[in-house]
C-alpha cells in the first residue's frame, strides 16, 4: 500500500469500554485480543475505537482530562496479576458493578484507582523501562500527573476552584508540592506507563492479524483538563480559568435544540504563533497508537459555533472563523504516513466551506446512511452520489440511534423511498439492507457499529447528545454473534471485495 492510501475494506466500530470483562468495563486484555480474532474471522480490516483519553464528569470520551493520556479504566487487571503486581483475591474484593451489559462509572470511579494503587505499591519505579517512558513522554506526562495528583487532593474539584497558587501554577508552590507528593505523582505516571505498555501489546497483536486500528481524536478538550490548566494561554479563558465563550452546536439531525458542549474555545491566533505545537503534540502521541486517525468535528477547522459561557440555549450563539488550512498544514508535518478520516458532516449552509477545505487536505470524508433517506435523491449520503471512493461510510455513529431505533417509529409513508432504494418491503429488513448498501458502495471504508451488526435497539445506543448520566455505558456480551451471522458478514466482505 502506498503512503497515505486506504485499502478498500470494512471494519467494526466498538469502543474499548464496550468489550466484555469481569471488572466493570472493557479493557486491553483477553477480550480485546479475542475481538481482534473475531474481526479477522469476519474478514474485516479495521477496528474503530472511540477516543481513549481519561474521562471525567459525564464520562464522555470527547471531554478528556488529557489529550495525550490514556484512560486508566482500560488497563487490564488480569495482566497486572500476570506481572505479579496484583492477586486475583485482591481484585475480587472490590465491587465492579452488578450488570455485565452496562458500565457503572460511579463504581469504577470509586474502586479503579484503589486497585491500581495496590499494583503501584509493588512496582519498581526505578525500572529502566519506566524511566525511559517518563523521558520519552516528558512533554505532557509531568503536567498530567501533577494535575491528577492535585485534583485528587482537591476532592476532584475543577482546577478553577483550587487554591490560587495552584490554579495559576505558581512555580514555587508547584515545586514544593511535587517534592511533598512525589509518590502520588509517580502513581499517575505508573498508570500511564501501564496503559501505553498494554496498548502497544494489543496494537502489535492487531498488526499480526492484519487489523488496522482507527482511533478517534476529539476536536475539543474539557475545561477541567490538564491541557487547559497547563497551557491556559492556548484557550479563551480569563485569569481565573473562566471561559468567555464555549463550544456549542446549532440545531441539526443530532439535536433539534442545538447543543451546548461547554468546551473552552481555542485561541487560534495564539496557537499559530508556535506553529500549533499544542495540536502537533497530541497528534504526535496518537499517531503512534493508531494506523488511521479520525478527526472529530472537522468543521471546527473551518468555523466554530460558540455561545457565551453562561448561555442557557445554543440558539444564542454565533460562528467564528477557525484556523483552516494553517492548522491542516501544521498537522501534516507530524502525520507522515498516518491516514486521516475527517468527520465532515455539517449543515447545508456550511457545507461548501467544509468540503473546500477537505478537498485541499486530501483526507477522507464521511457519509452516514441513516441521514440519506430524506426523500432527496441528491442527498450526499446516498451511495449513488459519492463522487469518489475516498469516503468512509457508516450506517450510524456513536451519536445516533441504532439502525433499529432510527426507523422503529417511522411510518410506511416515510419509509417508502428507503424501501424502494434498498429493494426491501418491511422494517425488519432495514438493518441488513443498510449494511449491505454500505458494503456495496464505492466507499473505500465501510464501518458498521457493533450494535447494528447485532440488530439492537436504542437500549444499546452509545450516546444521546445534550444528555448526561446515561451515555457511554453499553457493553458487548461474551457470546453475541451466532455462526449464521458470522457467515453472513464474512460473505458480504467477500462478495463486495472488502
Amino acid at each position: 500500500m502506498e503512503t497515505g492510501e486506504f485499502t478498500r475494506g470494512c471494519g467494526i466500530l466498538l469502543s474499548i469500554s464496550s468489550l466484555p470483562s469481569s471488572y466493570g468495563i472493557g479493557t486491553m486484555g483477553e477480550a480485546a485480543f479475542r475481538f481482534i480474532d473475531l474481526l479477522t474471522d469476519l474478514k474485516q480490516k479495521y477496528w474503530q475505537v472511540l477516543p481513549i483519553g481519561p474521562t471525567s464528569y459525564g464520562d464522555s470520551p470527547y471531554q478528556p482530562l488529557s489529550s495525550c493520556a490514556g484512560n486508566i479504566y482500560f488497563i487490564d487487571l488480569d495482566k497486572l496479576v500476570a506481572d505479579g503486581l496484583l492477586s486475583t483475591d485482591e481484585i475480587s474484593c472490590f465491587n465492579w458493578g452488578s450488570d455485565d451489559t452496562e458500565i457503572d462509572y460511579a463504581v469504577l470511579f470509586t474502586n479503579r484507582k484503589k486497585i491500581l494503587q495496590k499494583a503501584f505499591e509493588r512496582f519498581d519505579i526505578n525500572a529502566q523501562e519506566f524511566c525511559d517512558f517518563k523521558k520519552e513522554n516528558s512533554s505532557w506526562l509531568g503536567d498530567y500527573s501533577l494535575f491528577m495528583a492535585l485534583k485528587n487532593d482537591n476532592l476532584n474539584k475543577n482546577w478553577t476552584e483550587w487554591a490560587q497558587e495552584f490554579k495559576t501554577r505558581q512555580p514555587v508552590a508547584l515545586a514544593n508540592y511535587q517534592k511533598a507528593h512525589y509518590n502520588e505523582i509517580s502513581f499517575w505516571e505508573f498508570c500511564q506507563y501501564e496503559f501505553f505498555k498494554q496498548w502497544t501489546e494489543m496494537k502489535q497483536y492487531a498488526d499480526s492479524r492484519g487489523i488496522q486500528i482507527i482511533g478517534d481524536v476529539s476536536f475539543f478538550v474539557g475545561l477541567d483538563s490538564a491541557d487547559v490548566w497547563a497551557a491556559p494561554s492556548q484557550f479563551l479563558i480569563d485569569a481565573n480559568g473562566k471561559p468567555s465563550v464555549v463550544a456549542a452546536a446549532v440545531p441539526d439531525k443530532f439535536s433539534e435544540a442545538g447543543q451546548i458542549w461547554g468546551n473552552p474555545m481555542y485561541d487560534w491566533k495564539q496557537m499559530e504563533t508556535d506553529g500549533f505545537e499544542w495540536w502537533r503534540q497530541r497528534i504526535r502521541i496518537r499517531k503512534k497508537q493508531f494506523d488511521i486517525i479520525r478527526i472529530d468535528h472537522f468543521i471546527g477547522m473551518v468555523k466554530d459555533y460558540t455561545v457565551l459561557s453562561d448561555a442557557e440555549s445554543a440558539l444564542s450563539g454565533k460562528w467564528v472563523k477557525g484556523p483552516g488550512k494553517k492548522l491542516v498544514d501544521a498537522l501534516k508535518t507530524e502525520l507522515g504516513d498516518t491516514r486521516i478520516i475527517a468527520d465532515d458532516y455539517t449543515g447545508a449552509a456550511l457545507l461548501p466551506g467544509v468540503k473546500k477545505l477537505l478537498s485541499k487536505t486530501g483526507w477522507m470524508g464521511t457519509k452516514v446512511l441513516i441521514f440519506a433517506f430524506d426523500g432527496n435523491t441528491a442527498n450526499e449520503h446516498l451511495p449513488h452520489n459519492y463522487v469518489n471512493s475516498q469516503v468512509a461510510v457508516y450506517c450510524g455513529t456513536h451519536d445516533n440511534e441504532t439502525i433499529v431505533g432510527t426507523f422503529r417509529d417511522k411510518t410506511e409513508y416515510e419509509l417508502a423511498y428507503l424501501y424502494q432504494y434498498l429493494n426491501i418491503s418491511c422494517k425488519e429488513e432495514i438493518p441488513d439492507a443498510l449494511i449491505r448498501a454500505a458494503y456495496a458502495s464505492t466507499a473505500d471504508l465501510a464501518i458498521i457499529q457493533m450494535q447494528d451488526i447485532l440488530k439492537l435497539g436504542n437500549e444499546a445506543r452509545m450516546n444521546e447528545p445534550s444528555t448526561v448520566g446515561c451515555n457511554w455505558r453499553w457493553r458487548l456480551g461474551q457470546e453475541e454473534l451466532d455462526e449464521s451471522r458470522i457467515a453472513w458478514i464474512r460473505n458480504l466482505a467477500a462478495v463486495y471485495r472488502r
